[in-house]
């Protein structure tokens, strides 16, 4: 103020009085206010002095202002910062901002980069909240209030504020630029806090602090501080003790108090706590969890998974120092398990998905303006067969847009559809905003280029800019990258190797996507179109049509075409054939590219495989030839059967077309199969296509006869292994005619005698045999039947010895004989048929059947001549007729029939009979007569009777004639008779009547009688007439004939009187009671019947009637009605009744609900209806109602069910109210079964509901998916489920819904144990503080396998723990593939059960920093590692002084040129160790070079300039610099054309044993111009010994190599010899070829054998085993042991079964542990407990036997019961824990035995307790008898016993399934090194290497010849050249293709 006044009196004084005055009052006035107001002035504050405030300023003044911008610029920045875009919500880019700066703090880590995102949405711990904690390098309270200040970037930090820093350093430049550098701005954090809530508390630790540093920003701070018109922007930090939460006080930040809680152990660390969290925010981040940590994923995928990416199908990941970022998110919620999800373990974000579906990639790199630089990668996803590979994003699949109208067509992009190429990352991560379409050089062409145009919509890509491109502050969007990437400047460069090539990249773009297509696309072309086809042989009639037909396909640059010879793969077996058709889904037309197809194919040969195979195309082997393919069909057609080779060894042979008498034998036969090479054989050659067919050789004897061919001898003979085809000697051979004997070789199952359409081999003998004279005869098939005088004819057969009918040669009469005949006969004929012709016989047979007789037939002159045989006579023809009565006049009433007996006779008088014997008889005398006729042809004698003789109206007696004769038999005579006919005297007509009172009322025929039903009928009467109308008197005999059918039992008595019986009428008015009254006799029947109708009678019943289902549930009313009906006595409704009774009607029952109860009456029925039966919950089941009317009741069932299902119920399940202990990767002990209840608890029968079961987020089942629909009793098993989660609380939730509302559903909580068994770490324990010299021994490495709890896994094999060792390359941890693979060292005497020791491994020999990580193979496929440590190999001990390059041989001369004189120049010495490494950095000294001659004789020596002869250098840190040239003086003394040595000897004093010198060997010339020819031939010969040295290296290495490859093969060779042998003694015999086809096919049956034996029915233990979560957990004691006899098992369990649940442990811990999770309820056993030294001895003997003597001899053969038990696991401590149970308790047969051995032992020492087979039991002090002494049956145990050992055959099957692999790899392995060195020694004899070994030879003899010009002594071996590391162009050389041994190793690390 006075400055001013002060300049306003130098310029106007004249003011300045004025000005003066007016100040000093105003400074008054302004003074007065102050001090009444308080109020002071401050600094920066203007201060003005007024006479008054509208006063005019006379001068132009400044005001000072302060515009700090409001502080919603603070709180409202990420509101207009962060927004959505293509449907994201920008919530998780918000999140990403905290982890970079979290990824920026943790960019210095050297152990693991720990980041966790913690969602504290727990009500009961405050309100929501978001926490972001990191294990960085923390902040200094400096570095806080600098994050504090709003847009204050890292570039900015070092002015204006204070920091401490000094200043930004821009990282080194790195792999898709992953430098950490993300946190940039000074915006992201403040904008992502205030996006997500309303407050932010920064908590903070740096390592070099002690305290912790804590800032909070808040909305309603900043509104407060307005409020109170304070300072907006600042505040305080607190600098408090770590774990001290005592300033917290709120009780919506008591989830502080844990977080804080946490710093104890932290060293530094940033925790961003976020508070007031929006409540659209936190629904988001509950509901979609999945989403957005997916998309963080995605957003760090390169820094999560290093530059490769996430490369989950990699055989080995790449070791990065990325792998070391650990990003964690859990949500916890109240009452919800917590859901915890790592980065790293999502395998669906899209650049995963982008990375394991690529083929293939295309790097590149783009250099833009500056310092621009972006590296690309295009990947390649290829179609397969029958889909795009692409993949889709699951959370945003691509789709049409919806504003696309339907009739629109669209144009898709195919795979990629209309998604950009490339996600753009910048510094390496994800800029989400921001796409780059596509590039002009990868874009699709407008013409057809060198790939299809759907090949460009397969790629995907990613770009990775480094930090001179500019980003948005919240880097969602690039700001200028697509515009400087398309610029006509940048340059694009390709990748290729990690070398950048400068070409054009648009050509190696359209190439490399060329190259992509024909390698990884499979797509065929389908060529020579046949037509459209239907395949029936496909099951699917969906998929049978339509089928293309195609003749051709071109695939892979090969064109396949029918009726080419090909061979399949990947088939079993494998096929050879000729192609006959090409197959393509679809209806084509023409040629067509596509993917698919199947091929059919004839195999061949078809002579042996006469069938086809339709194959897909892509199991065609491509690589065969078909010159392979038409020798493996020559072989197979040579292997086939051709002829067969017939030997006879006992004689008898069979010559062709030979004549033999009948009975000779044929001898024995004996037959080999011989194919067309003359080997014998016994089955079809083995095939690729199943097992082979044994064959067999069929023998057939056929006789040839005229009915035909008949086999008379069929065999069929197998070859054994000791014998050949062979047949017996045939003797049976007698009957006559032709034969031929047919050898056939047929198939062993089908007998078939033809394979594959071609006859088997065969052979085939003719012959014949012939009968011999007659010796006996036989009688020939007579011709019956024999009658009385009929002549007939008796045959004679007559036959050899062996019964072949021969002739008659001799004249004999034959003589006829039979008692009680007279037989007579006409002649004999005689030749090739004897018959004895016109035989008679007469005699009496009595019978019409005949008699039987014995004849007896003789042939004078025969051996056997005699033959007797039955004969049958029957009567002969008819001859008379013979009928009784006698009389010849008979009488007869008329209506009556008259019966005649009729007898026909033969010659002899006997009565006969024949076909057609009918007898007739015709009456005359009156009309309409009868005919009766009679058949007597069966018996010859019959009753001729007919229909009755009636003749009207006869009133007296009439005369009648009767003739009875034989039509058919013309010469028997006729017989008559006269016949009297009298008149009739029957009953005609019957009549029905009723007495009512005295009246009777006649009933007419058919009438109906209504009558009250159930009453009686009474006074019914009858009466008979005859045919006059007269009264017939009923007698007993015409009683009998009257019938009634209402009743079976008539009153015999009434009914003479005229009574009929009482007739009952029917209860029921729907039963009509239909009454008949019958007369019946033998001449007439007469009936009479009428009707009876029931009529109701009074009330008397109510009927009750269900009209539809009995069933309802409980709460609802019955559906079905129910109809009450007033009925009578029977039961049939009254009609009288009216609407009135429903008053009276009543409904009761037990729980019946009536408040909806209506009844109703039916006017059309006559009945009551009664609805609205409805029941109270109850008891389900059958239920009883009762309805009463009046007096009277009745009652109906009903079935009460359950009601609809409201809740879900586990069967047969735990406590759901405590965990269900569960190992971590294992099966739940039971299955879940569920049962639907209704809201009662009721079980619900409802089918087809469907049970989903869920979980929690962090817990996997498997199967994954399960859903059941419930079954008709309302129950749905789930299964048995395997859980995966980590260790602790996690549940299963069931769900079900029904008629769209969900049920009620338990909760199983789960307790998941780690798995003792399951490998998870290699802890790896060594000498941390070693120092590892080149060549020297690394110190021992102790390893052991950790499990999932953290104990360590024993019985381990050390074959699959090996140790790896590389150099470290500067790209990153990736495992080389050159690594040194070191296995498991022997185990030495002081060893650890479950550590493995790898001592005297040896350290390179290369210095540099090395890379070590132990291996643990869990399986063939799965490999566990451990952390890799890095070493560094330092020098060893100095050696020797080398120049560090070669320098040429010095040829100098003495001449005045300085450059003649010069014998080295720009010359570095360093010393070097053994290894030739560079060492002695310490050491400190001088270089003496001094000059030798060779011969020590010599004295004229030359000296170096200054005629001095040594010259010292200075030797620092291990090397010294000759800079300046050496050089030799002017006209220096020596000999010209000498060698000398220039000598560089180290002085050294620091080291105790002196280093070797360097000297270097230089020629001496007198002569300038022959010192230029010998400089020249020196060069010359340096060369050479480089390339010898280097050509004689590389074949030392080739012969080394083929050295250990023909070892190889010796090892092989053994091994294989080794286990063929072992394979014999198993009794299993290998064949000479197909070999691994026939082990294979071994394998697989006894594999299947195996598998047999396993399921054949065992002894289990049904008892739940206890879950081993920790490995000191041994299981239940039930489970521990088996016993193979079943009594044994069963008498043992028993004995035991109260400690058969115990679970054995090996610690009290474990136990104590198993103890506290069941509460108390389980009882546990440790091991560590018990006292061992009472323990029994297992090899003691019986107490019987005592100091190797017998004291008695027991009986029932006792033996100790623990000798019988087996332990499949833990063999020692089994035999503790059964060594104290059982102590020596003794198993014997019976009571009786045990009785006896008790007591004969007790005699001699204490007897055990003893149990018996049969279930008894003596206790060890004698006691025994009753049910606690005996056992029960074993199913009683309730399968608390004892389980069985697996079958002997089992383990034999195991022993020889493991011999044949052994094998089978045995023999792959010979093949494959004996493939192997065949390569070899084939590539060491190809031109190249025959050109190599010329070079070799002309370079050594061109350099004998130089050293020959230049005087030096010739040398073989060049060392001095290999010194250092010479590069030779060796490209066109083959490389060996194994890796060196040891020495080969040390010369990689030299």
């Amino acid at each position: 103020m006075s400055r001013k006044i002060q300049r306003l009196l130098e310029a106007k004084p004249e003011l300045a009085l004025r000005a003066g005055v007016a100040w000093c009052n105003a400074l008054q006035y302004t003074l007065y206010f102050m001090f009444t107001t308080g109020q002071l002035v401050q600094d920066g504050v203007t201060l003005y002095l007024l006479q008054s405030v509208d006063q005019m300023l006379l001068l132009a003044t400044k005001e000072r202002i302060d515009f700090l911008p409001h502080y919603d610029t603070l709180v409202k920045s990420g509101m207009y910062e962060y927004y959505a875009s293509e449907g994201q919500n920008p919530l998780p880019f918000a999140l990403a901002e905290l982890v970079d700066n979290s990824l920026s703090a943790t960019s210095q880590n050297t152990g693991v980069r720990s980041i966790q995102i913690k969602l504290l949405f727990d009500d009961s711990q405050g309100k929501p909240a978001v926490a972001v904690i990191d294990n960085g390098r923390g902040m200094t309270s400096k570095q806080l209030n600098n994050w504090a200040v709003y847009r204050l970037s890292k570039f900015t930090r070092q002015g204006d504020f204070e920091s401490d820093h000094s200043g930004y350093v821009r990282p080194l430049p790195l792999p898709r630029s992953l430098n950490s550098d993300i946190s940039y701005f000074g915006v992201g954090g403040k904008q992502a806090v205030f996006f997500v809530g309303q407050s932010a508390r920064m908590i903070s630790k740096p390592a070099e602090s002690w305290d912790v540093h804590e800032l909070v920003l808040s909305k309603e701070d900043f509104e407060k501080k307005e409020k109170n018109k304070e300072a907006i922007y600042s505040g305080y930090i607190r600098n408090r003790k770590p774990s001290d939460s005592t300033h917290i006080t709120s009780d919506d930040e008591r989830f502080l108090h844990n977080l804080i809680l946490e710093e104890r152990d932290k060293k530094s660390f940033t925790a961003v706590v976020i508070t007031g969290v929006q409540p659209d925010h936190m629904q988001y981040l509950k509901n979609y969890f999945h989403l957005w940590t997916r998309q963080l994923a995605h957003i760090y995928h390169y820094y999560i998974h290093g530059p490769k990416g996430n490369e989950t199908n990699a055989v080995t990941k790449d070791i990065s120092p990325f792998n070391n970022i650990d990003i964690q998110i859990s949500m916890f919620e109240k009452g919800k398990i917590p859901k915890i999800v790592n980065l790293r373990e999502i395998k669906d974000d899209m650049q995963t998905l982008y990375i394991n579906t690529a083929a293939d990639s295309f790097e590149f790199k783009a250099h833009a303006e500056g310092e621009a630089v972006v590296e690309g990668v295009i990947r390649y996803h290829p179609f397969l067969y029958d889909k795009e590979t692409y993949p889709d994003d699951p959370c945003f699949p691509s789709k049409l847009s919806d504003d696309d109208e339907e009739d629109c067509f669209i144009v898709e992009k195919g795979a990629r559809g209309k998604r950009p190429i490339f996600d753009c990352f910048w510094n390496g991560r994800l800029i989400p905003y921001t796409t780059v379409e596509d590039f002009d050089w990868c874009a699709p062409p407008k013409k057809r280029g060198l790939a299809p145009i759907e090949c460009y919509n397969r790629i995907s890509g990613a770009l990775f800019t480094n930090d001179k491109f500019q980003v948005s502050t919240n880097k969602l969007t690039f700001m200028d990258l697509e515009l400087k990437l398309k610029d006509k400047n940048t340059l694009f460069t390709r990748i290729f190797n990690g070398q950048e090539q400068r070409m054009k990249i648009d050509r190696e773009f359209a190439l490399w996507l060329k190259d992509c297509h024909e390698k990884y696309d499979k797509q065929i072309k389908f060529t020579v179109f046949k037509g459209v086809t239907t395949r029936t042989d496909l099951p699917s009639k969906r998929m049978q049509s339509p089928w293309t037909v195609y003749a051709a396909i071109e695939w892979d640059g090969k064109t396949y075409k029918t009726g080419q010879l090909v061979k399949t793969i990947k088939t079993l077996p494998i096929f050879y054939g000729s192609i006959e058709k090409f197959f393509l889904y679809g209806d084509h037309d023409g040629d067509i590219f596509a993917t698919g197809g199947e091929v059919q194919i004839a195999l061949e040969p078809q002579a042996l495989y006469a069938e086809m195979k339709t194959i897909p195309i892509s199991k065609l082997d491509r690589t065969v030839s078909d010159k392979a393919v038409k020798k493996y069909i020559e072989d197979e057609m040579a292997r086939l059967p051709d002829k067969l080779s017939v030997t006879w060894p006992e004689g008898d042979e069979l010559l062709p077309n030979e004549t033999r008498f009948a009975g000779t034998p044929i001898g024995a036969l004996r037959i080999e199969i011989l194919n067309k090479k003359g080997e014998a054989m016994q089955k079809l050659p083995g095939t690729s296509h199943g097992g082979s067919k044994k064959l067999l050789v069929e023998l057939k004897v056929i006789l040839h006869s005229p009915t035909g061919n008949k086999e008379v001898i069929s065999h069929i003979s197998q070859h054994g292994g000791k014998w050949p085809y062979w047949f017996k000697k045939m003797e049976n051979l007698q009957k006559l005619g032709n034969y031929t004997l047919k050898l056939q070789v047929v198939l062993n199952e089908s007998n078939a005698d033809t394979y594959a359409g071609r006859p088997l081999p065969s052979k085939v003998f003719k012959f014949t045999i012939v009968e011999g004279k007659p010796e006996k005869f036989s009688v020939g098939l007579l011709e019956l039947p024999f009658r009385v005088g009929v002549p007939f004819n008796i045959p004679l057969e007559l036959q050899d010895e062996f019964g072949h009918a021969t002739q008659l040669t001799t004249d004999i009469k034959p003589i006829l004989e039979a008692s009680g005949l007279t037989l007579q006969y006409e002649e004999v004929t005689t030749g090739a048929k004897c018959i004895i012709k016109g035989v008679t016989a007469k005699g009496c047979v009595n019978s019409c059947q005949g008699k039987s007789f014995n004849l007896k037939v003789t042939l004078p002159g025969l051996k056997e001549d005699t033959q007797i045989f039955k004969i049958r006579l029957q009567p002969g023809p008819p001859c008379q007729l013979k009928v009784k009565p006698d009389s010849e006049i008979l009488k007869i009433e008329n209506g009556t029939a008259f019966p005649f007996q009729v007898e026909v006779l033969d010659e002899s008088g006997n009565i006969t009979a024949q076909p057609k014997l009918i007898v007739h008889c015709k009456f005359s005398g009156a009309s309409d007569l009868p005919v009766y006729s009679v058949d007597c042809s069966n018996a010859g004698t019959n009753i001729l009777t007919g229909t009755v003789i009636h003749v009207q109206n006869i009133k007296k007696d009439q005369i009648l004639k009767a003739s009875i004769e034989i039509p058919s038999c013309k010469d028997v005579p006729p017989v008559e008779k006269i016949i009297k006919l009298l008149p009739s005297s029957r009953v005609a007509r019957l009549q029905v009547l009723s007495m009512d009172g005295q009246k009777a009322i006649q009933i007419k025929h058919q009438d109906e009688i209504s009558w009250v039903a159930g009453d009686i009928m009474r006074n019914l009467i009858f009466q008979m007439y005859d045919e006059g109308e007269r009264e017939i008197h009923i007698t007993p005999a015409v009683a009998e004939k009257i019938k009634v059918n209402w009743t079976p039992r008539i009153n015999r008595e009434q009914l003479i009187q005229g009574l009929l019986p009482d007739v009952k009428v029917p209860t029921s008015v729907k039963d009509v009671r239909y009454c008949l009254i019958t007369y019946l006799d033998v001449h007439v029947s007469l009936e009479s019947a009428f009707t009876v109708r029931p009529r109701p009678d009074e009330p008397k019943h109510i009927k009750c009637k269900l009209k539809g289902p009995n069933t309802l549930q409980v709460g609802e009313e019955l559906q079905s009605e129910i109809d009450v009906m007033i009925t009578d006595q029977y039961g049939n409704q009254v009609q009288t009744v009216t609407s009135a009774c429903v008053n009276s009607l009543g409904v009761s029952g037990p729980g019946l609900d009536k408040s909806n109860l209506k009844i109703s009456w039916q006017e059309s029925t006559l009945t009551m209806r009664v609805k609205g039966i409805r029941f109270k919950p109850c008891v389900l089941g059958s239920k009883e109602l009762c309805f009463a009317w009046r007096e009277f009741s009745d009652f109906l069932r009903v079935n009460l069910t359950a009601g609809p299902p409201a809740k879900l119920q586990l069967v047969d399940w735990p406590e759901l109210e405590k965990p269900v202990a569960v190992i971590n990767g294992r099966e739940l002990q039971k299955p879940i079964i569920v049962q639907l209840c209704d809201q009662w608890g009721n079980p619900s029968p409802e089918p087809n509901v469907k049970i989903s079961l869920t979980k929690s987020n962090n817990l996997k089942i498997i199967p994954s998916n399960l859903q059941q629909k419930t079954d008709e009793n309302g129950r749905a098993n789930l299964g048995v489920i395997s859980i995966h989660a980590r260790r602790g609380e996690h549940f299963l939730q069931l769900k079900a819904s029904y008629n769209k509302t969900m049920l009620d559903y338990p909760i199983i909580k789960l307790n998941v144990l780690p798995d003792p068994e399951k490998p998870v770490h290699l802890n790896v324990k060594y000498d941390k503080d070693a120092c590892f010299p080149a060549g020297g021994t690394f110190p021992d490495f102790m390893v052991s396998v950790l499990s999932e709890d953290d104990n360590i896994i024993k019985n381990i094999n050390p074959a699959r723990i090996s140790m790896k060792m590389w150099e470290t390359q500067t790209s990153g941890t990736k495992i080389p593939m050159d690594v040194t693979t070191f296995s498991c060292s022997k185990v030495k005497d002081d060893k650890e059960d479950g550590f493995f020791y790898f001592r005297d491994k040896v350290v390179p020999e290369r210095v540099g920093t090395y890379s070590i990580q132990f291996t643990f193979a869990m399986d063939k496929t799965n490999m566990l590692n451990s952390d890799q440590i890095v070493v560094e190999v330092v020098p060893n001990d100095p050696v020797r002084l080398l120049p560090d390059s070669l320098p040429a041989t010095p040829a100098v001369s003495n001449v005045r040129t300085l450059a003649s004189r010069t014998l080295v120049k720009d010359l570095y010495l360093h010393v070097m160790d053994e290894y030739n490494n560079h060492t002695g950095i310490d050491l400190v000294g001088r270089i003496i070079a001094k000059i030798k001659s060779p011969n020590e004789d010599d004295i004229e020596i030359p000296q170096f300039q200054g005629k001095v002869s040594t010259v010292e250098f200075p030797f620092d840190r291990g090397s010294a610099e000759i800079v300046s040239n050496l050089v030799l003086a002017e006209n220096s003394p020596g000999r010209d054309s000498t060698e000398y040595i220039l000598v560089f000897e180290p002085d050294l004093p620091a080291l105790k044993k002196p280093l070797e010198p360097y000297c270097l060997s230089f020629m001496f010339y007198n002569d300038f111009k022959k010192q230029q020819q010998m400089a020249t031939l020196t060069r010359e010969r340096d060369q050479l010994s480089q390339s010898i040295g280097v050509y004689r290296n590389w074949f030392d290495i080739t012969n080394q190599l083929v050295t250990e490859m023909k070892c190889q093969v010796k090892e092989a060779e053994t091994r294989e010899t080794h286990l063929k042998n072992e394979l014999k003694k198993h009794q299993i015999e290998l064949p000479q070829t197909n070999t691994l086809q026939y082990v294979d096919s071994l394998i697989k049956q006894k594999m299947l054998d195996q598998e047999g034996v396993m399921k054949q029915p065992r002894r289990t233990c049904t008892l739940p085993n206890y879950p081993k979560g920790n490995q000191d957990i041994l299981g239940k004691i039930a489970h521990l042991a088996q016993i193979e006899d079943n009594e044994a098992a069963k008498v043992i369990s028993w004995h035991l079964a109260s400690d058969m649940d115990c679970v054995v442990t090996l610690t009290t811990e474990a136990a104590r542990s198993i103890f506290d999770e069941t509460q108390g309820r389980q009882q546990v056993l440790p091991l560590d407990s018990i006292y061992k030294k009472t323990l029994p001895d297992w090899n003691r003997p019986l107490p019987h036997l005592r100091n190797g003597k017998i004291f008695f001899r027991p009986i029932g053969n006792p033996v100790f019961a623990r000798d019988l038990l087996t332990f499949p696991d833990n063999v020692e401590h089994c035999q503790t824990v059964f060594g104290m149970l059982l102590g020596d308790t003794i198993i014997i047969d019976n009571l009786d035995a045990a009785n006896h051995y008790r007591k004969e032992v007790v005699k001699i020492t204490h007897c055990p307790t003893l149990l018996t087979r049969e279930g008894d039991r003596i206790r060890s002090n004698g006691k025994f008898g009753g049910l606690q002494n005996k056992a029960p049956p074993m199913d009683k145990l309730r399968g608390m016993v004892f389980g069985a050992p697996m079958p002997k055959l089992y383990s034999t099957l195991s022993g020889q399934i493991d011999l044949l692999q052994q094998y089978r790899a045995a023999v792959v392995k010979l093949d494959s090194v004996n493939k192997d060195l065949d390569l070899h020694l084939q590539s060491l004899n190809t031109p190249e290497m025959l050109k190599k070994k010329q070079e070799l030879a002309e370079q050594e003899k061109s350099l004998k010849l130089i050293e020959q010009k230049l005087g030096m002594t010739p040398s073989d071996k060049v060392t001095e050249s290999l010194l250092q590391p010479i590069m030779l162009d060796m490209s066109d050389t083959p490389i060996p293709p194994k890796r060196m041994r040891r020495d080969s190793v040390k010369k990689l690390y030299r």
